[in-house]
């Protein structure tokens, strides 16, 4: 049976494919418009299991918010060129306007809903199978508060949601906290919500950052002390560097190690525990500062943290959650 053109362009409009697939697909079921479509959605499963080994890393972000509820949906595909299509933008809408309405809680839930006779799972499958790239929702994040915004970075690789803990937030201030959370990617709400292994780590971090300052302190001291420049000396690659440009002589190459082992030996067996500990609170605050959302820096006005600013918006008015999904490397 001839397959004709007003066969191969309905198909095509029904599901985007390529000319020559929608032919193929037409003269294999004999023009049969029903079959033809199984078979070039069966195409796209197949093209989603051979690139399953595939990395998918670039896509399309997008956020919205309604009342108590925003979500924000990442669908991931292989090339920006893809993530640019206009058609892949729009399947991305179409699966956050499904999230809005049926506000599923889980990445799954959200695949299982069903949009003109088919799961979003599928929908994906089948566009997997239009571009011939590996796609998949990479993420999925809700929030339910008494009121919600959400923000989208141009280029749609980059979207925040925010919820507040009352109900008419100005739209400027929600707006703003939303673009604070897209460009300084805090890791937390407040000081409290901090996990404990995050704070632990950091102050482990800032422990040992403060002994090694310690013990570099006392060994740059020794060196001058014993008319040695420090500079020399500041590792075993650089002495060797310095004797061959005949900076130091093997002598004092010698020396200066002695030097650097026994000061840094005594020095970390008396090291002042509370002064470590002041100083690795310090550094632990200043985390707090620049990661933490209330306790950062408002970008738009130096003077105010982000809850100072809340506050100085609504009495009382503060941030109980956020979410931030980013494709670009921070």
């Amino acid at each position: 049976m001839a397959v004709t053109m007003a066969e191969i362009t309905k198909l095509r409009n029904l599901t985007s494919a390529g000319l020559m697939d929608c032919k193929k697909a037409l003269a294999e079921t004999n023009g049969d418009i029903e079959a033809a479509v199984e078979i070039l959605r069966k195409k796209g499963q197949a093209v989603a299991a051979k690139r399953e080994d595939r990395e998918a890393s670039e896509g399309c972000v997008l956020a919205n918010n309604e009342g108590n509820f925003a979500a924000v949906v990442a669908l991931k595909c292989e090339t920006d060129f893809v993530a640019k299509n206009a058609g892949f933008v729009d399947l991305t809408k179409k699966i956050l306007d499904a999230a809005m309405s049926s506000k599923p809680k889980s990445v799954d839930e959200l695949k299982a809903i069903v949009l003109d006779g088919q799961s979003i799972q599928d929908l994906v499958v089948e566009e997997s199978g239009k571009t011939g790239e590996k796609m998949e929702i990479g993420a999925y994040e809700w929030i339910e508060a008494p009121a919600t915004t959400s923000y989208n970075h141009l280029g749609n690789k980059l979207a925040t949601i925010v919820g507040f803990n009352q109900e008419g937030v100005d739209y400027q201030v929600g707006r703003d906290v939303a673009m604070q959370v897209a460009s300084m990617n805090p890791v937390a709400v407040s000081i409290e919500s901090v996990p404990a292994a995050v704070v632990e780590s950091e102050r482990n971090v800032a422990i040992e950052k403060t002994k090694e300052e310690q013990v570099k302190k006392a060994v740059e001291a020794a060196l001058k002390k014993a008319g040695l420049n420090p500079n020399h000396f500041d590792s075993e690659d650089h002495i060797e560097s310095n004797m061959s440009k005949g900076w130091i002589t093997a002598e004092d190459a010698e020396k200066g190690r002695a030097i650097m082992k026994e000061t840094a030996e005594a020095k970390a067996a008396n090291l002042p525990a509370q002064m470590i500990e002041k100083i690795a609170d310090g550094r632990v605050n200043k985390f707090y500062k620049e990661s933490v959302l209330l306790e950062q820096e408002f970008v738009k006005d130096a003077t105010l943290t982000i809850g100072q600013y809340l506050a100085k918006s609504a009495a009382g008015l503060t941030v109980v959650d956020f979410k931030r999904v980013n494709l670009n490397q921070d």
